[in-house]
């Protein structure tokens, strides 16, 4: 009795066609799905720029355009020549020289003492010992969520007590308070490294030193960080300064817009124009060149643990 044994043939393969494995198809759908997620992304961020180029755009281009070319249909991209009348126009319908020195002394003045409270008070509460200071911390957050108009009667009824109306000190003192510098520089000096404190205290130094010598010059970012926003929220401060000084030469620049706007009704959008960019101006250039530190300072304060 004999066995036959039968041979399966085994599967032709093609040397020329390399099968795709799964591992590699799976791979491919997901680079497909990660571009797609990418090109997304990048159109999300084109709207969103376009959402503020776009009104820059027309603030820049309509300041040098003349009526005829402002109010052509179809609009025009581009000025046919560029006119300077309208920063003429701005500049002598109101005195923007006065509203210039005014805002620049509030600005300068307002940032530099709402920074040094900031400073000191954050230092207390990252590294001072005393009783009730989580308490008191959560009590400054909660001005955080307090919107700044609620205070303006209080704020109206104590700067006139005190006989400041249309004053420097009228306009600067409500606001030199910052609960969100205080904040931010409290959570940055918490990132800062213990060892390099304790090895300072060894060797006697003192909250003053251990201030000026050690803190303040780890944390250029956070400061740079606290002086921009405080200075572009006094540079651009209206409601304050509208509702606290009674006469012209008083006036800051973003109240010093109104005496553009025609009382007839019919509004010169060149002449208004002009006027908003002296306004916008200094602050988008302060911008454009601090904007790394904004970065820097509240990716440095977000590291910044409770203690």
């Amino acid at each position: 009795m004999s066995t036959t044994s039968t041979q399966v043939p085994a599967p032709r393969t093609d040397s020329s066609e390399s099968p795709v494995t799964p591992s590699r198809a799976v791979k491919a759908r997901r680079r497909s799905r990660k571009l797609v997620r990418n090109w997304w992304g990048f159109l999300l961020l084109v709207a969103a720029a376009l959402m503020f180029v776009v009104p820059l755009y027309m603030l820049v281009t309509t300041a040098f355009k003349t009526n005829s070319e402002i109010y052509a249909w179809p609009p025009r991209l581009l000025p046919s020549e560029l006119t300077w009348d309208n920063l003429r126009s701005a500049w002598t319908l109101a005195p923007f020289d006065q509203f210039i020195k005014n805002s620049v002394i509030v600005t300068v003045a307002g940032s530099a003492a709402k920074v040094l409270l900031a400073v000191f008070t954050a230092y207390a509460f990252a590294f001072l010992p005393f009783p009730g200071k989580k308490i008191l911390f959560l009590v400054m957050l909660g001005a955080l969520m307090v919107p700044g108009h609620v205070t303006l009667l209080v704020n109206y009824i104590t700067i006139g007590n005190m006989g400041m109306i249309n004053t420097y000190p009228g306009l600067i003192l409500p606001g030199v308070a910052s609960a969100f510098g205080t904040f931010l520089l409290r959570q940055h000096f918490l990132s800062l490294p213990k060892e390099l404190f304790e090895a300072a205290e060894v060797d006697g130094a003192g909250h003053f030193r251990k201030l000026f010598s050690m803190v303040i010059p780890m944390s250029i970012p956070a400061l740079a960080t606290v002086a921009l926003i405080a200075v572009i929220d006094d540079w651009n401060e209206f409601v304050w300064p509208l509702i606290i000084t009674n006469s012209v030469n008083m006036r800051t620049l973003p109240i010093g817009l109104m005496y553009l706007k025609a009382n007839d009704g019919m509004t010169n959008w060149g002449v208004l124009m002009s006027g908003t960019l002296i306004v916008v101006l200094p602050m988008l250039l302060v911008f454009l060149f601090a904007q790394r530190y904004i970065v820097t300072g509240l990716t440095g304060a977000a590291a910044g643990g409770g203690r």
